[in-house]
């Protein structure tokens, strides 16, 4: 009895003592005192100051020394950031609106509850420091951002259409390819949303490459495992499939647009027909009408027996005529049309 005793107070010390430890120095001489402790849920909120996300505040010293400590935060990795800025209490909604603020410094790092960190001095150029923590995963930020400086260095070696193309097919894949080497979901979001970011050069390329590349869904299935239930996941979810609908949708306009131009070309070409046809109609009575102009009224119906095959006995008996007058309009009628038979008047007649 007294072991489980004694075993349940060392439970309850060692569940007290677990707590964070986030320490570092400010320059007094070029910011304000106050430094700021945000978590961030929103990816796409990672660069900034947002005042929705600071959950802790303190006063660094006089050397500058400042830590932040406690056991509030999740007892899983997340997103933190430790800013400093010059803004005062008054002007900080003015400064800091949409997250921007020319007069801020910011690191994020990943920690969960029980990290002790020490953060690089002054936060000046972060991208060549190292934060000093017990949690592996906690540098990735400043890994990525040492990427992309090398990034940015190649891309002003040459400032060209060409080379900024070639730099953008390259740099893409090796952030992405970076991302996942990293081994941690949340920091491969670091780079996702820069990629995907629709103000990007690299926007295009996501694109395109979301149409075929099954990289997005390992990498949601590795989020789902990782940080199952939490806003950093079920934000991916919404908007990886928010993305693919509006491929879908881009493809069905598409397909669309051109199911459009098929029917709009096959009205055009129906009309166009209707149209020619008419025309042809239209000449061809015309020419008849001139053709039978050139005869008399009687040879006209002598013309219209004729046509309709009947015999020259016939066409007398019709028309209360001998056969021979039936003949001799006949042999005018072949005269003024310039034909020789009954077959090449009824060619230029009957079509």
């Amino acid at each position: 009895m007294r072991i489980s005793i004694l075993l349940f107070f060392l439970a309850i010390s060692a569940y007290s003592n677990a707590q964070y430890s986030f320490s570092g120095y400010t320059n007094p001489e070029e910011w304000d005192r106050n430094v700021y402790l945000s978590i961030v849920e929103d990816y796409r909120k990672m660069s900034g100051v947002y005042s929705e996300q600071i959950i802790a505040k303190t006063t660094a010293d006089a050397t500058g020394f400042f830590e932040f400590k406690g056991n509030m935060l999740d007892t899983k990795n997340r997103i933190y950031r430790i800013h400093v800025d010059k803004c005062s209490d008054l002007n900080k909604d003015i400064n800091h609106f949409n997250g921007h603020c020319r007069d801020s410094e910011a690191l994020l790092f990943i920690a969960k509850n029980t990290d002790t960190l020490k953060l690089p001095f002054s936060f000046g150029n972060q991208v060549f420091c190292r934060v000093e923590s017990n949690n592996p995963k906690a540098n990735a930020f400043v890994k990525i951002d040492s990427l992309k400086h090398d990034m940015r260095f190649a891309y002003g070696e040459f400032r060209s259409e060409a080379n900024r193309k070639l730099n953008n097919k390259k740099w893409f894949k090796a952030l992405q390819y970076y991302g996942e080497a990293l081994n941690e979901p949340i920091a491969e979001l670091y780079i996702y949303s820069y990629l995907s970011d629709r103000s990007s050069d690299f926007h295009n390329y996501y694109v395109e490459d979301l149409k075929h590349n099954n990289y997005y869904d390992h990498l949601k299935t590795r989020l789902e495992t990782n940080y199952p239930n939490t806003p950093y996941t079920l934000q991916y979810q919404n908007e990886l499939a928010a993305d693919r609908y509006m491929l879908e949708s881009s493809n069905r306009k598409t397909t669309s647009n051109w199911n459009i131009l098929l029917y709009s070309m096959l009205i055009i070409s129906v009309i166009l027909n209707l149209f020619l046809f008419h025309r042809f109609w239209k000449s061809n009575k015309s020419k008849i009408e001139d053709l039978k102009a050139k005869l008399s009224k009687q040879e006209q119906v002598v013309l219209e027996h004729l046509l309709m095959d009947k015999t020259n006995k016939d066409i007398a008996e019709s028309l209360f005529l001998s056969v021979s007058t039936v003949k001799s309009h006949t042999n005018n009628i072949y005269k003024k049309l310039n034909v020789q038979s009954r077959d090449d008047a009824k060619s230029l007649f009957v079509k």
